[in-house]
C-alpha cells in the first residue's frame, strides 16, 4: 500500500491527460508570484482513493504557501503530505515530501518532490503533472498524474470543497 500511495505523483512519460502538463526539456518557467495562485489558501475536503481527503493552504507568506494533506481510509491516516508553492527564480514551484501515518518519511532526508510551473492560465496553474483549477470561492480541482507500478500514469482529479 506504501508504495502504490508513493507512485501517486511521481511523473510517467506515457500518459494521455486532459487536465496536465509535462514540462518539456529545455523550457523555462514563466514568470509568476504567489498573488496568481493565493486563490489556493483555505480549508478544503474531497473524496479519493476511497477515502477522505483534507488539504490546508496557509496564505502567501515569506515567499511560500504551505499545505498540509491528508488521506483517511476506514478511519485511518493512510499517509501525508507536507510542502508548498514557493517562489523561486521569478517563476512558482510545487514542492512536497510524503509520510506515513506514523509520520515516517518516504523520501530519503534530503529528498523533495519537485514540479516546475509550465504556466497560469484563466482559472488554472499549471505545474509539471499537476494542475490546481479554481472553480469558485468554495471548489477547487486539483488534478495529478499518478504513476502505476507497471509504468503507465493515469490523470486524477480530486475535487475540494471549502470548509
Amino acid at each position: 500500500m506504501k508504495r502504490i500511495f508513493f507512485l501517486i505523483f511521481l511523473i510517467a512519460f506515457n500518459c494521455k491527460a486532459q487536465n496536465t502538463l509535462s514540462f518539456e526539456e529545455g523550457s523555462t518557467s514563466p514568470k509568476a508570484d504567489l498573488s496568481q495562485v493565493a486563490w489556493m489558501e483555505g480549508h478544503w475536503k474531497g473524496e479519493a482513493f476511497g477515502g477522505i481527503t483534507e488539504e490546508i493552504w496557509g496564505p502567501p507568506l515569506g515567499g511560500s504557501m504551505m499545505f498540509v494533506f491528508k488521506l483517511v481510509n476506514e478511519g485511518k491516516v493512510s499517509f501525508y503530505e507536507i510542502g508548498h508553492i514557493r517562489e523561486l527564480d521569478e517563476s512558482l514551484v510545487f514542492e512536497l515530501k510524503h509520510f506515513g501515518g506514523d509520520l515516517k518519511g518516504w523520501e530519503e532526508k534530503d529528498e523533495v518532490q519537485a514540479f516546475r510551473l509550465i504556466k497560469i492560465e484563466g482559472n488554472r496553474a499549471y505545474f509539471d503533472g499537476f494542475t490546481f483549477e479554481n472553480v469558485s470561492n468554495d471548489e477547487i480541482n486539483i488534478y495529478g498524474l499518478i504513476g502505476n507500478e507497471d509504468g503507465s500514469s493515469e490523470e486524477v482529479t480530486f475535487n475540494y470543497k471549502r470548509q
